[in-house]
């Protein structure tokens, strides 16, 4: 066995080498050491931030929001559904369900009345994909289009003008069909009927009662229009086309069309310069005259190169300018009515990169502009107001916080209560807090940010109440955890800190367990933790963005002894065999340093992190291993694997397919099992899926691989009633560690009618597990109801997440006539988790109760997180029947 802790007593400390206190300064990749240290260092290394505010939406009662948008989706205006639509996403992005997210601004593009709201939120769809291009590339190698947020021919979506038939005002006898202009020293010989045509002014002018009307020459040397202008304007109107007319007579012949209302012509004008907008300099430059000019066609194609480059497009100042100096009627010319959400997205995009930035306030006074309803405003006021705090102009921030408090957003109130405790106000914060809670159905950040406003076991018993009410709120735990450990209570403070890492994989969390391990001189520990925060963040910052997290690892890796590739290979090997998926990150992060094969690795690497649902970062590793393949076979195997996780599930089947006919190889036939398994339907498939499964356990791949190959085969078996086979598929797969093949086996025995060796099984999974909240969710449908409990309380204190728990004994609760319970028990996990399944059981407790409205109100929110779900919308339909 090796050491874990080198006794190098050459060494000094790193506690203090690494205090922020005594160091923070980075010069060309090495950490220079600023001051001595004082002994004293853990109390400021392990200080625990406030919470951060949100810039978010964040209603109290986010189920009757969303029921509300859900009903005026139902009677609106077809131009009023996109507004609609990204209200639904600014809730789901309060609650952070990303995927909810994307689906309402899908919802919002598809739903688009104008060609303003097609271009915004396809531009926004097209942000929120960056990075994910290499789809649309595999797509495309399938012989599959993907291109869906490409650049929109802007001219075809404007209604075509047609110019209008004037009456005759004189007799043609009495004047000549030819009219001249004169413009400098030269002659331009017209129709008159023609000029005459092309607009009300030039009609009185030629047809009408003035001099010029009797007239064949007209001098029109003062109005800006040089003789080839006037040359194009006359063949137009002949022939109704500007076709080749350069670009710089296009500005001067529109200017002369405006000045002479001449709207077909401008429209002409309009659209040729419109199509010619192909860089964001043209862009650039046309925009102005655009606005100038009121040219809608030309503004909109200019945006539209602006936004199909976001974010780079940001970094050009005169872009910015542009786009934040407008007023309303500028604004209306370059989008339409979707001025809003323009905002929205170009507000979005500047605080990603820096919320503090001087473009974010730019963009937030346009927001601010713009908002029309009362929900409108209260989040670009908030988000201006958080804005304006972090930039530290506190003024500014409290009169924003405060209108949208009076707008009706409640958590706002956490802004102006910050502001007022900046000022020594901390009475005032606290008694402000107080009226919220007491006003309103307690929420965890309530009682989380009166915690701030006092002191000891009072602060305390707040932040329990918080948890409580919101488990997912990662301060709470931070805060106690750190308390216990200036207590030097080590083993309480791990416990509280591993609570929430064992159900969020929170990286500020990952962070103060980090500074825990140091100041513990467990260097093995902290070595394992920022390895994983730079798993899931290459760019992290510790110690409020001072310091690369990159560099504390050096710092910490002279303390560790290094492994072995044979070393790392075991310690995988081990945690894998523990479900220990932090542990395992961590050492496929070491061996990534080394020259193993690296697209194994990050494929491996992927794995863990969907296991850790961190699905973006898993993208990224899918990614990095596709890059690192050693060979084209593989590299199909991986590029299935990125297909079939974004949905594209015959075109993954396709790459597995391609891989299997240039090389036979475990991970390509386990793909295609995986995703035939996934996909079809048709109950005959198990047959080749299990043939598959086979087919890749005769290949050559590690233990962990084939212990997850043996129990999923064991699981087809089972599915066919083939529960001998099954067995023996994980018992293999238990001979080799693959630790979770207990599941499979306790539901075995729990088929053959054994429930007591089902609990048995499941049992050992849980002594083995590291995360083992699904082992006790699972061991809980193989015992009576008093154990049930017992366990499904266990899941709720390991993962509150899951939601299963709070169904079982809101259940158990209808079933005893407990109505008000059983609606409480789900109510206390909605108010955390917009889960579909707590919205339906809840919204059919309450049709059982007569609530009809309470029904028809979670029908609606249901429907807004799955609006195909059959058997809500079924519910929906009969509870709507009753609605008085």
């Amino acid at each position: 066995m090796r050491t874990l802790f080198p006794s190098d007593s050459c060494k000094e400390p790193l506690l203090s080498a690494i205090n922020p206190q005594s160091w923070l300064q980075v010069e060309r990749g090495k950490l220079t050491k600023l001051a001595p240290q004082s002994p004293s260092s853990i109390e400021s290394l392990i200080k625990v931030p406030e919470p951060p505010i949100l810039p978010l939406y964040k209603p109290v009662d986010y189920v009757k929001v969303l029921a509300q948008i859900h009903e005026d989706l139902e009677s609106c205006l077809p131009t009023e559904r996109s507004n609609l639509y990204l209200l639904q996403y600014q809730v789901f992005k309060g609650l952070r369900e990303a995927k909810l997210m994307r689906r309402s601004l899908r919802s919002a593009w598809l739903k688009s009345s104008t060609v303003y709201e097609k271009l915004v939120f396809g531009a926004w769809l097209k942000y929120e994909k960056q990075g994910e291009e290499i789809i649309s590339d595999l797509l495309s190698s399938c012989g599959k289009c993907a291109k869906e947020f490409g650049a929109i021919d802007i001219p075809s979506e404007f209604p075509v003008h047609e110019t209008p038939n004037f009456p005759d005002m004189l007799n043609d006898t009495l004047v000549s069909r030819i009219v001249s202009f004169q413009i400098g020293d030269e002659k331009i010989t017209c129709d008159r009927r023609m000029i005459a045509g092309l607009s009300a002014p030039f009609h009185a002018m030629l047809h009408g009662c003035f001099t010029e009307s009797f007239t064949e020459d007209i001098d029109l040397s003062e109005n800006n229009i040089s003789p080839s202008g006037m040359r194009a304007i006359s063949d137009y109107s002949k022939t109704g086309s500007l076709s080749e007319v350069p670009p710089s007579l296009l500005l001067e012949i529109l200017v002369f069309a405006n000045r002479f209302c001449c709207e077909s012509l401008k429209d002409a004008c309009d659209k040729k310069l419109a199509s010619l907008v192909s860089s964001r300099q043209d862009a650039v430059e046309l925009m102005e005259f655009a606005l100038e000019q009121n040219s809608p066609v030309l503004a909109a194609s200019c945006l539209q190169v602006f936004l199909h480059e976001l974010p780079d497009s940001l970094d050009d100042k005169q872009v910015v300018e542009l786009l934040s100096g407008l007023d309303r009627q500028k604004r209306s010319i370059m989008v339409g009515p979707a001025s809003f959400s323009l905002y929205s997205l170009l507000t979005e995009v500047a605080m990603d990169s820096d919320p503090s930035s001087d473009r974010a306030v730019l963009f937030l006074k346009q927001l601010v502009d713009c908002a029309a309803t009362s929900r409108q405003k209260m989040v670009a006021f908030h988000q201006f107001g958080c804005v304006r705090l972090f930039r530290k102009e506190y003024d500014q921030a409290e009169k924003l916080f405060e209108a949208a408090l009076s707008e009706g957003h409640v958590y706002s109130v956490v802004g102006l209560a910050r502001l007022r405790h900046i000022k020594g106000h901390k009475d005032w914060c606290y008694e402000k807090i107080t009226s919220v809670v007491s006003s309103h159905t307690p929420l965890g950040w309530m009682y989380q940010e009166r915690s701030l406003y006092c002191d000891g076991d009072e602060r305390w018993e707040e932040l329990e109440r918080a948890t409580e009410l919101d488990p997912t709120l990662t301060y709470p735990y931070m805060y106690r955890a750190a308390s216990l450990m200036r207590k030097q209570d080590v083993q309480s403070a791990l416990a509280e800190i591993n609570r929430v890492l064992g159900f969020k994989l929170a990286l500020e969390c990952l962070e103060l367990r980090f500074c825990f391990y140091l100041a513990l001189e467990d260097y093995q520990s902290a070595l394992c933790d920022v390895q994983a925060i730079l798993t899931l963040c290459p760019d992290y910052r510790m110690f409020d963005g001072r310091v690369a997290a990159s560099q504390l690892r050096i710092l910490v890796r002279e303390h560790v002894e290094n492994w072995t590739t044979a070393d790392c290979w075991l310690q995988l090997y081990d945690r894998w065999s523990l479900v220990d998926d932090i542990g395992s990150l961590s050492v496929i992060y070491q061996m990534l340093e080394s020259d193993a094969a690296k697209g194994v690795l990050y494929f491996r690497q992927s794995l863990l992190l969907l296991r850790l649902n961190c699905p973006e970062a898993a993208m990224r590793s899918l990614q990095l291993a596709r890059q690192h393949a050693s060979s084209e076979p593989e590299r199909l195997v991986y590029e299935g694997w990125i297909l079939y996780d974004t949905g594209h599930c015959e075109e993954g089947l396709q790459k597995a397919e391609e891989s299997i006919n240039l090389q036979r190889s475990f991970e390509a036939f386990f793909l295609k099992a995986y995703a035939l398994a996934d996909s079809s339907q048709d109950p005959s498939c198990s047959s080749t899926v299990v043939s598959l499964l086979e087919e890749a356990l005769k290949c050559p791949s590690d233990r962990l691989r084939k212990g997850q190959a043996l129990n999923n085969l064991g699981s087809v078996y089972v599915d066919c009633g083939k529960l001998d086979a099954a067995a023996d598929c994980y018992i293999n797969a238990l001979k080799i560690r693959h630790t979770r093949a207990h599941q499979g086996l306790a539901r075995v025995h729990f088929l053959r009618n054994d429930k007591n060796a089902a609990y048995a099984e499941m049992t050992k999974l849980i002594e083995k597990a590291r995360n083992n909240a699904s082992a006790y969710e699972k061991r809980s449908e193989y015992c009576e109801r008093e154990l049930t409990k017992a366990d499904l309380e266990m899941v709720t204190r390991l993962d509150p997440l899951r939601v299963y728990p709070y169904r079982y004994r809101a259940a158990v609760l209808m079933d005893n006539h407990k109505e008000k319970e059983a609606i409480a028990e789900l109510s206390r996990a909605i108010a955390f988790k917009a889960d579909l399944h707590l919205l339906h059981l809840r919204a059919a407790f309450h049709e059982h109760i007569g609530d009809v409205m309470g029904a028809l109100r979670d029908c609606r929110a249901a429907l807004s997180v799955d609006p195909n779900h059959q058997e809500m919308l079924e519910l929906h339909s009969r509870v709507n029947t009753q609605e008085p």
